[in-house]
């Protein structure tokens, strides 16, 4: 319980506690001997229940606020630039947290801001940091983040890969030493939208236990893809390879609610029913247990891991800190590829093809009693998207209460808002 005391010492000023890095493959300290994190498994990856009551996601809409994105991304520029970060590293930052509330991603976007402030105060990350090109060969770019925001390091990574593959016809981008990142799809959309195929992925905290395992050993670990799809905007994949996300188990336990077999282990291994076991224990990879072919999620979950950790040289694994706790740097991974299809064909040859056959889906006969049409993976958070656009950003109670809070103790005027319903 020693991290939570310093959690909560941390979040009104910088702790000054120094820090070790943990070695990527064994836990053993790299480079200097200060500090090294508590052995793993001493407490479940998951937030203590009174905290999980005031997490600031998966809350119902209809009890909070709209803020107009304008308004609510210039906030966010302004309290990141007052806790030190640059103003175009804070634009970007702001620009890719809207854009996750926007899509109705509430739980990737700016409800995060606490936890990064809290990382910043506790001085485990640093908001100035700018991301550069460590090694570069062809089309290859390995890039340290310097510990500083995942995001903007991110859009430098995917930025650069965009630009290279323009006249190489792919490009591959990884970044080490970096931080959460917020939304797998905003970089893989970002080479859609120049005409590309976009690829991004990301290794995070370990909650997942692995197949037969009984403690969690991998994080959720998105994968992303997207490509221009013509009339449909984009195709964008935008998935964990875990089978719900950890928010799911909050809003159970909230509602007094069991959970559906597949979901979680408990501490013992054995499914949970309970969002008090699935806490003590871990979630499954997508596919669940074992018998419905989990080990399928297991293994993207890995490859993740194997391309933005191992590849990156990148913390990795049981090893990773928690994203959001303050013992020590994430030093998490992520990777990007992007493809032009203009190098093998006509450009928007392979965008009217993509097209033709995103037609055949939605016109698809349906099963009885389908809500509506086949849809596109991204199709809803596009929806979702132009939505906010035309209306305004919903947000939840408890993420207005928690963006107040920051703000009046950062000085930082909250921008006007309207209530729901």
């Amino acid at each position: 319980m020693q991290a939570w005391t310093c959690w909560a010492t941390c979040r009104s000023r910088r702790c000054g506690r120094p820090f070790a890095r943990p070695s990527r493959s064994s836990g053993r300290v790299l480079r200097r001997t200060i500090w090294i994190p508590r052995r793993m498994g001493s407490r479940p990856p998951w937030p203590r229940p009174e905290e999980s009551e005031k997490l600031p996601v998966y809350a119902d809409p209809t009890e909070g606020v709209t803020v107009q994105a304008p308004l609510l991304r210039a906030w966010t520029v302004a309290l990141l630039e007052k806790i030190g970060t640059p103003g175009d590293i804070a634009a970007d930052v702001a620009e890719i947290l809207v854009s996750a509330d926007r899509r109705g991603i509430a739980s990737h976007g700016t409800a995060r801001l606490p936890s990064y402030v809290a990382l910043v105060e506790a001085g485990v990350m640093d908001p100035a940091a700018r991301p550069r090109v460590d090694r570069e060969r062809a089309a290859l770019a390995r890039i340290d983040a310097n510990n500083g925001w995942g995001h903007h390091a991110s859009r430098f990574a995917i930025d650069w890969a965009i630009e290279r593959a323009r006249s190489t016809g792919s490009a591959t981008a990884i970044v080490h030493n970096s931080n959460h990142y917020g939304i797998a799809g905003w970089y893989a959309l970002r080479a859609a939208e120049a005409g590309m195929i976009g690829f991004s992925v990301t290794n995070a905290s370990p909650l997942v236990a692995p197949t037969r395992a009984l403690r969690a050993l991998l994080g959720t670990n998105p994968i992303a893809i997207a490509a221009p799809a013509g009339h449909f905007g984009a195709f964008c994949l935008d998935m964990a390879t875990s089978t719900v996300p950890v928010g799911r188990i909050e809003v159970a336990k909230r509602r007094g609610e069991s959970l559906p077999v597949g979901w979680a282990i408990g501490a013992d291994g054995r499914p949970a029913t309970t969002p008090d076991e699935a806490q003590a224990g871990a979630l499954l990879p997508l596919g669940g247990l074992e018998e419905t072919a989990g080990y399928k999620g297991y293994g993207l979950s890995l490859a993740v891991d194997i391309l933005s950790g191992v590849l990156g040289d990148a913390t990795f694994g049981p090893n990773i800190i928690g994203l959001f706790r303050p013992e020590a740097p994430s030093d998490l991974g992520h990777a990007f590829w992007v493809i032009d299809p203009a190098a093998f064909e006509e450009p928007g040859a392979f965008e009217q093809r993509l097209e033709r056959l995103l037609d055949q889906l939605v016109a698809a006969d349906t099963v009885p009693d389908a809500p509506g049409r086949v849809l596109i993976p991204g199709e809803p958070e596009a929806e979702a998207e132009r939505r906010s656009d035309a209306r305004g950003i919903t947000i939840d109670a408890q993420h207005h209460a928690s963006l107040v809070e920051l703000a009046e103790a950062n000085g930082v005027a909250f921008p006007d808002i309207s209530p729901n319903g």
